[in-house]
């Protein structure tokens, strides 16, 4: 019961996948007493589920491949190897976006106000609405062939069809844009023979579930496709988690999954059925208290936790979130605070599910039987949170606490997008900017100049500028304002101000600019995109628009005013990007804000606004209306958000998921056991992996007269060693594919390539800023010190391979400091790399070490090549006992006579089994024998 509801998820898995081997009773117990042990022992986690996205799937289902070459060759089954863990692979990076084109504003009618009274709009029956013939404008270029829409589909009355690209003027399906087309069509052309690769792995392995291309992005699959929850297998439950070579994986932690980013050979391992090994983490509890002000939005929630973690001090350790305020939080709001880990360091921050997390699954398109069954056994295991106040909650290694009442809106301006304002400051925070000297902030308006106001005539009607008054209201749906919430946010208010009777006044430029279709589509499905267009705020297309300056030029009389009174007018928009003049050479002022807020100031037509005292505007029979007036619930927008768009959403992920694509159901790919090896590929290739693999595993073979192959110094990073970028036209790797015949131009890069160990290899340490201190200077290239010749990294160690010379590497301190990359260890293990011997190493990556078969040699506490007098020039020596064990003092001889200790860097008897064995790949492959 005092478990943190994380920690009771590694347990459960630890008490499940005892074996006595893999994971022992005493991991189970150490777990149990979280504790006293948290940070100070290592345990085993065993996940239920693996998620692949296509570049670092590649390696590993080579791996597979191969490993099934090598059972055959060895006696074995090649049936039998399968992947042990489930495992979902997703096809979504290989899109390049070759075609495209921006959006400019350039709508028939690109916004304002409409002069004459507004009709009250019915909720049930929404008017005609008579649009003009497609003529040719941005976005649409007259193909859609739609002259005229029909009626509107009335508020929360119509689901979202599974039609996602849409005239952005006449919301009527067209067909697809040549510009998906075509990126399609090179994005099956380039990858064709890595796709045929991966559907012939969906065919003949099992346990892989393959998410073809043109589905959706990894991290977004995961959560709203192939998240369990819990799993049901055989009528045997148990939690759903995860690992991901994904960084976004995280995300699936607001579910209540629990999940997280690794590398390609920690992955490939729990492919193999082994367990990953992790520090029993701290675990911080974020308390969530107070209630949500009115006017915040999900963002104002979201960025004001992850600033909150950031000044925790939380990395490295899991977050865990408590309190009477989470239930506030949507599982939007929850994921994407979730997503937001590596901006504030935590491993995962985990929510445990709550009866929010079973109304979201409901929407997501789980049924009822299995909706009982997930609360039955979540409730059963105690890893259900209760909302009531009066439940016991967990103890926590530290407890931040976070009141949701101290979050208000923000906006930020005038300037820079860095100047945040507080929206109850904005009147007060404009006048000081006008006081204030010419800067990043102020204007220098003169004293007697600031109540200054500029009569203007506009279409037949008089009105009134002065500082402050708004002239741009851009709406738009990108980057930060993705999240639907803060969309559909806007439109329930612009509904509520149309019902009001509240208008805008028609010379402000107003637009809405969703990011993509979909915005469009729940904008309209739930009712609100009428009401949006009556107060100007008509889609003028899918692209960059206010952001970059692509704003239609404001009325002539406008500008006129403006530059002749000297006015600073503002511009308002929910993008990214809010530079003085970038939106008009006349708007000085420009403030970034969110979507609802946007049309708030539209309406009010000034920034010059007390929201809590002052009226936006007047309404039917002269009543003022104010922003609490019409500012929509959170528990509104939940409400629509679930119904509408998160079962509109979900609804067309699985029907893509059944269809599949035409291109992907066409596409041929062999049926047979061991894959056909295309001996000209230069993107998959049979690796080496497995050269030696026999039934029984030698002994650790001495390393005898080894030359040092690199002597580098501190933090040499695993991009250091395997980069993934372009391929230098002068390095090993262009060497090998110019020989097979391609130009430059079809390089590609070492990431596209990282299924051909023969271009992977070259690729190793072949990072121009490598620095050797062999060389004294950043380049990829070493001493072959039998020969004297300065080569490539990669053509010395072929020769000491040829000539039979084992190699090791020496290091200072952080060896392989950054992301984990599987090709990182799996480099030097090809280039005869035996072992490693360095100050100290990231952690991850000494296990990524002893997974490919190199051993990591540590230099004893105050000794490093400097103080042992080592120059790197001699041969050394390395002596493995039969009794190998954790941590062992070992001694290196080197050919000038000289005798050190060194520590051998295995933590425990399961690291040193699998040096044994060569490498956790030839450790499975020896079960299948």
């Amino acid at each position: 019961d005092t478990l943190p509801y994380s920690i009771r998820v590694l347990f459960e898995s630890s008490v499940r996948n005892c074996d006595g081997f893999l994971v022992k009773e005493t991991d189970a117990m150490n777990i149990l007493d979280w504790k006293t042990k948290q940070s100070h022992v290592e345990v085993p986690f065993c996940p239920a589920r693996v998620v692949l996205q296509d570049f670092t799937g590649i390696p590993a289902m080579v791996d597979f491949a191969a490993m099934r070459e090598a059972v055959r060759n060895a006696g074995g089954d090649p049936v039998k190897v399968n992947p042990a863990c489930p495992t979902d692979l997703t096809v979504d990076h290989s899109l390049q976006i070759d075609f495209s084109k921006c959006a400019i504003q350039n709508a028939p009618n690109p916004g304002g106000g409409e002069q004459k009274p507004l009709a009250r709009l019915s909720p049930l029956k929404p008017p005609l609405r008579k649009l003009p013939p497609c003529r040719g404008h941005s976005g649409c270029r007259g193909s859609c062939g739609v002259g005229e829409a029909g009626r509107s589909p009335g508020p929360f009355s119509a689901q979202i069809e599974n039609t996602p690209i849409l005239c952005p003027f006449h919301l009527q399906p067209v067909p697809e844009p040549e510009t998906v087309l075509k990126n399609q069509e090179m994005e099956f052309g380039r990858n064709r023979e890595r796709l045929q690769f991966f559907k012939w792995s969906s065919k003949v392995f099992e346990n892989i579930s393959l998410i073809p291309p043109e589905t959706g992005m990894a991290h977004q699959v995961n959560l709203e496709y192939l998240s369990r929850v819990v799993f049901d297998v055989k009528d045997f439950l148990h939690p759903d988690s995860v690992v991901g070579t994904d960084s976004h994986t995280t995300m699936v932690n607001g579910l209540g999954i629990l999940g997280w980013g690794v590398g390609g050979i920690e992955t490939e391992a729990v492919m193999l059925g082994m367990p990953l090994t992790l520090t029993l983490p701290e675990v911080v509890g974020c308390e969530l208290t107070g209630t949500v002000s009115p006017f915040a939005t999900s963002i104002d929630i979201v960025l004001s936790i992850t600033k909150h973690l950031r000044q925790a001090d939380v990395a490295g350790k899991f977050v865990e979130f408590f309190g009477s305020g989470v239930s506030q939080l949507s599982v939007a709001d929850r994921t994407t605070i979730a997503n937001m880990c590596p901006e504030y360091g935590a491993i995962l921050s985990f929510f445990p599910v709550d009866n929010v997390t079973l109304k979201h699954l409901k929407h997501a398109g789980f049924d009822k039987a299995k909706l009982e069954v997930t609360e039955a056994y979540l409730k059963a295991v105690k890893l259900f949170r209760n909302d009531e106040s009066s439940s016991r909650e967990p103890e926590y290694s530290q407890v931040v606490q976070v009141s949701l009442s101290s979050i208000i809106p923000y906006v930020s301006g005038p300037k820079r997008s860095q100047d945040r304002v507080a929206v109850n400051n904005m009147k007060s925070d404009f006048q000081a900017c006008l006081n204030e000297k010419s800067g990043v902030k102020g204007f220098q308006i003169a004293a007697e100049k600031q109540n200054d106001i500029v009569p203007v005539q506009y279409e037949g009607n008089e009105y009134k500028l002065s500082h402050g008054c708004v002239v741009i209201a851009a709406v738009i749906s990108c980057t930060n304002n993705c999240n639907p919430s803060v969309m559909l946010a806007a439109g329930l208010l612009a509904k509520k101000a149309v019902e009001a009777g509240l208008v805008v006044k028609p010379y402000i430029r107003t637009s809405l600019s969703p990011g993509s279709g979909m915005v469009t589509h729940y904008l309209s499905s739930s009712g609100v995109l009428p009401y949006l267009s009556k107060l100007g705020f008509e889609v003028v297309g899918y692209g960059c628009s206010t952001c970059v300056g692509n704003t239609a030029p404001l009325p002539e009389a406008i500008r006129n005013a403006i530059k002749q009174g000297d006015i600073i007018a503002c511009g308002v928009l929910s993008g990214t990007k809010n530079f003085e003049g970038r939106l008009c050479d006349c708007v000085r002022a420009n403030y970034l804000a969110s979507p609802p807020l946007v049309v708030a100031y539209a309406i009010a037509g000034t920034v010059q606004i007390d929201f809590d005292t002052e009226p936006l505007g007047t309404g039917f029979n002269g009543k003022s209306i104010y922003l609490r007036d019409i500012w929509p619930t959170r528990q509104e927008l939940h409400t629509v958000e679930e119904e509408r768009v998160i079962s509109s959403m979900f609804k067309e992920l699985k029907e893509k998921m059944e269809k599949g694509n035409k291109r992907w159901n066409l596409l041929e790919a062999p049926e047979s056991t061991l894959f056909p090896w295309d001996l000209k590929s230069t993107y998959i290739r049979c690796p080496s992996f497995f050269d030696k693999l026999a039934k029984e595993a030698a002994p650790p073979q001495a390393v005898e007269n080894a030359h040092v192959l690199l002597f580098l110094g501190d933090s040499v990073t695993t991009d250091h060693i395997s980069p993934a970028g372009s391929i230098a036209r002068s390095s090993a790797a262009a060497k090998y594919l110019t020989s097979k015949g391609l130009t430059p131009r079809e390089f590609n890069s070492y990431g596209a390539r990282r299924g051909n160990d023969a271009v992977m290899t070259r690729g190793t340490f072949a990072n121009i800023k490598l620095l050797n201190k062999f060389i004294g200077k950043p380049a990829p290239k070493t001493i072959h010190f039998p020969s004297g010749q300065t080569l490539d990294v990669f053509e010395a160690a072929e020769l000491y391979q040829k000539e039979g010379i084992p190699v090791i590497i020496l290091a200072g301190k952080k060896y392989g400091l950054g992301s984990s990359r599987d090709w990182a260890a799996k480099g030097p293990f090809l280039l005869g790399v035996k072992a490693v011997l360095a100050e100290s190493y990231e952690k991850v990556h000494r296990s990524q070490l002893i997974g490919i078969g190199i051993a990591p040699l540590q230099f004893r506490p105050g000794e490093n090549p400097s103080t042992l007098g080592l120059t790197g020039r001699e041969q050394f020596s390395i002596l493995f006992p039969p009794d190998l064990s954790p941590r062992m003092t070992l001694d290196i001889k080197t050919s000038t006579g000289k005798v050190f200790s060194v520590i051998a860097l295995f933590e425990n008897n399961m690291e040193i089994t699998l040096y044994k064995n060569g490498g956790s790949l030839n450790f499975v492959a020896r079960r299948f024998l």
